[in-house]
């Protein structure tokens, strides 16, 4: 499963289910655990999972985001988003 359709499963879970950070942990949780399901670089996704689960706050997209720009050597990240910026490895544009 390519890294976008995840957060946009996410995304749709979010807003179109109503689903909570907590929900949405132990989905993506779930997905993680899927013999039958490869989801594109596992470790970002990983990652971001765990930075979602201590900031729920930022959104997993973003928390995905952060990860990949960091497991590729892009960082800082730049974002508009105030939060996200107070994030080790973001910089606020």
């Amino acid at each position: 499963m390519p890294q976008l359709v995840l957060a946009e499963t996410v995304w749709v879970l979010e807003t179109a289910y109503h689903l909570k950070p907590g929900q949405l942990i132990a989905g993506i949780e779930k997905l993680l655990g899927l013999a039958q399901l490869t989801l594109q670089d596992a470790d970002a996704v990983v990652a971001a999972l765990e930075s979602y689960r201590r900031q729920p706050a930022l959104g997993f997209s973003d928390c995905l985001v952060l990860a990949i720009a960091r497991k590729s050597g892009h960082l800082p990240l730049g974002t508009f988003d105030r939060t996200l910026g107070k994030l080790d490895g973001a910089q606020r544009l």
